[in-house]
Order: C-alpha cells, then sequence, then structure tokens
C-alpha cells in the first residue's frame, strides 16, 4: 500500500518537474540557432517598478480568473528564453531611480538617480538609441506614461535632470527618432507650455504623421515616422481603460507595439524599439492593486505581440525585464487567502479613480455605497470616517504621483483585510529583478547581471560601439 503510495506520488513529482523533450529539443535548437548570429532588430521590454510579487500577482489572477497562464510565465514554462536576476543599483545608491537604471540600459553607465546619461563627473554618454540611428536602424520608444518620462529618455537623450521633461520633448524632435508613442500632450503643445514653443510643429516640418487618437493608429501611412501623443499627462491605467467608456479612444500598449513594429520591420538595417509599461510603478507607489495587476497584465498582452513577431521573424533579441521593484507587494497567509484574492476580480476601477470620487460633501454612507459599488465589499463605520477625513483636511497623505493627497495607504489597508494583498512600502525596492531575453544574443546572458550588462549585450549586436 505504502509503495502504490510511494510510486503515485514519484509519478506525480516527475510529471510536474520532467521537461517535455519536445520543448527541450525545440529550445535547444532555438538557442543553438541563435549562437554567434547578430540580432537585425532589438526589442527590450520594460514593466517599469515591477516587484517579483508583482509578476506572480499577475500570472495567478490570469490563471485563476482568466483561465490562462500569462504570456512571461509561459516563456519560462515552455523553456523559451534564457533567464537571468539583475541587479538595479544606480551610482549614487543601491535603490535606483527609473532615471539612473534607465541610462545604465540606454547608455551603459551607472549615473546618480535623477540623471540621464550623465556621469558622475558630468562625461556625456551616448544613448544607444541614437548609436543604432547612426548605424541606420530605426528606433522607437512606446510607453504608457509620458514620452518624455525617464524610461523612455534614457534610451534616447542626455540631461542633467529627468524632470527636464519640456526640453526633452524638444531634444527629440531634434533626434529624428522614427517612433514616438505615449501620452504628454502638455510638453508638445504650445498652448500648454510655458515657453509657448509648438513642438507638434516641429516634428510635422520633419514629416511626421501626428497621431492624437486611438483610431488614427488605423490609418498610419507605412514606413513614415510616428508621433503619437494620445493624453495630457500618463495614458489611464488599464483597468480604468477597459471599466470607463470615456477613455476608449486611447490606444492599449499592446496596440502602440503593434503598429510599431509594423513600421519599422521592414526596414533593410533593421529596428531598435523600447516598450515601456509605466504605470505598473504609479500603481504600486500608490499600492493601487487593481492597477498593478491590470497594467501588468496590459504589458504582457504587448509581450504577445511582440513574442509573435519575433517567433517568426528569428531575427529579433527580444529582452524582457523591469527597471526596479518598488514595494514589493504580495500575497500573504491567510486561511482564506485563495477566495479574498480572487475578489480583486470585482474591483472595476482603480483606487485612484474610487478615491478621485470622493469630495468633502460625501457622508459616511455615500462613501460605503461607493465602496461596496467599486470594490465589492462593506466599509465598516470607523473605516468611511477614517476615509473622510482626509477630504475634510484632517489628515494628507503624501507619495509620489499623489498629486491630490488620496489618502492611498489607508485604502491599500483596508483592502488588505479583504484581498489578503500587502505591500511592504511606497516606494522602490532594491531587490534584484526578472531579466528574460529571445533570441539572437541571447545565449550571453549569464544568470547573474548587473544593469550595465544588458546594455553590453545590446551593443554587441551592433556595429557602432
Amino acid at each position: 500500500m505504502e509503495r502504490r503510495k510511494f510510486l503515485k506520488g514519484s509519478a506525480l513529482f516527475s510529471g510536474l518537474f520532467a521537461l517535455n523533450p519536445i520543448d527541450l529539443v525545440a529550445s535547444s535548437q532555438n538557442k543553438k540557432a541563435s549562437n554567434g548570429k547578430k540580432a537585425k532588430n532589438i526589442i527590450i521590454m520594460i514593466s517599469d517598478g515591477m516587484s517579483s510579487g508583482t509578476l506572480s500577482m499577475a500570472d495567478l489572477y490570469s490563471k485563476t480568473i482568466l483561465g490562462k497562464s500569462s504570456n512571461w510565465m509561459n516563456l519560462y514554462t515552455q523553456n523559451k528564453v534564457s533567464r537571468a536576476l539583475m541587479d538595479t543599483a544606480s551610482a549614487s545608491s543601491i535603490v535606483t531611480d527609473s532615471a539612473a537604471v534607465s541610462s545604465a540600459l540606454g547608455g551603459g553607465i551607472r549615473v546618480k538617480n535623477g540623471v540621464l546619461n550623465i556621469g558622475s563627473n558630468g562625461e556625456i554618454h551616448e544613448p544607444a538609441w541614437q548609436k543604432f540611428k547612426k548605424e541606420g536602424k530605426k528606433a522607437g520608444c512606446v510607453t504608457t506614461v509620458t514620452i518624455t518620462h525617464a524610461t523612455p529618455a534614457g534610451f534616447c537623450v542626455n540631461s542633467s535632470s529627468r524632470n527636464a521633461e519640456p526640453e526633452i520633448a524638444e531634444m527629440y524632435a531634434g533626434l529624428g527618432f522614427d517612433i514616438l508613442m505615449g501620452g504628454g500632450d502638455e510638453f508638445f503643445n504650445a498652448a500648454k507650455r510655458s515657453d509657448k514653443k509648438d513642438i507638434y510643429g516641429l516634428f510635422t516640418k520633419k514629416n511626421y504623421q501626428i497621431l492624437k487618437e486611438r483610431s488614427d493608429l488605423h490609418g498610419v501611412e507605412r514606413g513614415k515616422s510616428i508621433l503619437g501623443i494620445f493624453n495630457t499627462g500618463a495614458l489611464p491605467y488599464a483597468v480604468d481603460h477597459k471599466n470607463n467608456t470615456s477613455l476608449k479612444n486611447i490606444p492599449t500598449l499592446a496596440e502602440m507595439t503593434k503598429v510599431a513594429i509594423d513600421q519599422m520591420k521592414d526596414h533593410e538595417e533593421g529596428f531598435v524599439l523600447q516598450v515601456e509599461s509605466g504605470k505598473v510603478d504609479w500603481a504600486a507607489h500608490a499600492n493601487d492593486i487593481a492597477g498593478v495587476i491590470h497594467d501588468q497584465l496590459a504589458f504582457d498582452d504587448a509581450i504577445k505581440v511582440v513574442m509573435d513577431f519575433a517567433e517568426q521573424d528569428q531575427d529579433t533579441l527580444v529582452i524582457i525585464t523591469t527597471d526596479h521593484g518598488n514595494a514589493n507587494p504580495g500575497i500573504i497567509y491567510d486561511k482564506d487567502a485563495t477566495k479574498k484574492f480572487e475578489s480583486i476580480s470585482k474591483y472595476k476601477f482603480t483606487n485612484e479613480y474610487l478615491l478621485n470620487s470622493i469630495t468633502a460633501d460625501f457622508n459616511i454612507q455615500q462613501i460605503k455605497d461607493l465602496v461596496n459599488n467599486v470594490n465589492g465589499f462593506s466599509l465598516t463605520d470607523v473605516e468611511a470616517k477614517q476615509l473622510l477625513g482626509f477630504y475634510k483636511g484632517i489628515i494628507k497623505e503624501e507619495g509620489l504621483y499623489n498629486y491630490k493627497h488620496l489618502p492611498f495607504k489607508l485604502f491599500s489597508e483596508i483592502q488588505k483585510k479583504h484581498n489578503s494583498v500587502g505591500w511592504i512600502s511606497m516606494d522602490h525596492s532594491g531587490d534584484y529583478v526578472e531579466l528574460a531575453m529571445y533570441g539572437p544574443g541571447s545565449e550571453l546572458l549569464k544568470p547573474f547581471v548587473k544593469n550595465v550588462d544588458v546594455h553590453k549585450i545590446m551593443m554587441m549586436q551592433s556595429a557602432v560601439k
């Protein structure tokens, strides 16, 4: 009897962990085929601020609620990629910001936090996308935040301050990148800029297609450069975009990514493309679980777009990673942890959207009704009163991207009782992060690397050093 149990258990164990021989052969052939071959194209995908817990929870949510594994995790389970842990430190701290990591990836040097491709002694390091443009490749960036934000900018420009977004928009106009898509109308629109410069006009003179709405993506002229600015500020969070009909004419990250690839894929010298899910980071700063999971899954949709192209093309190095962790969210043990975590599927909007809907003239019952409608659980009177205190000016909550001083931390602590998700902070963390590579050049990836090593691997695919 005990022997039968052992054999049954052994079979189960071997079934769980044995590789399918066909998958193993396919993976080996893929890696063998890429040895020594340089990639014609490079696509680097960055889920900004993605802690490992974010990747795990997005996959678990996808499995339990959507009935399928995430595309990122499928790359692991199907043994399609080289995988590593990456050290994200900057020149000034073991805990980095996006500008410093983007400079490490895009410029090949560790700089101080807040700086773009300028060394500690003022030395200028030419960003990778400028190098590749000189080599004759097309180059582009797409993001869900402002296109002038730290992560895309780190691949494109030099600046002593990541906050110089109006100036970065103007720099882009002079550098001739082929695809720029995201948010940030306030940095291009003369009516919104303090200096009244018409940056859209500079791009128009250079024969760019200017896209403003999702529908514009369907009418692009093939091969022609694109400036797509689809919102003032960042693009909306994925879950808000899905459930708020007024946001429907703003494109998704996957849609922008597909258009970017289609515009550049036939170029004889190849292309380089950066794809960023910037609002994973913003949601983590707000301890906003619906924002984190749904924006990570929107990034995952973009992974499918990229991999569908790369697997067919077989000439593209795909790099999938994050720049740093943020807030390190995770599912906390509870006897009903599974049920509680799955209740997140009832969340119709982000916490930002919900908390922005409350005003100082709300009463306790109105707050309780709103939360029940948006999140599907009931507040106590005490909790509702605590929330109301923020709107009465009794308490203020600070935090990056918390311009309206919304009670993000308090509300996430209330939600934790119902969803079993906890957070260690509301800011970046210094943990090592996930890094995956597919295609020519991926065989160069070692199990543990620094962020600057990714730049080296990209540049090894180039004739320009």
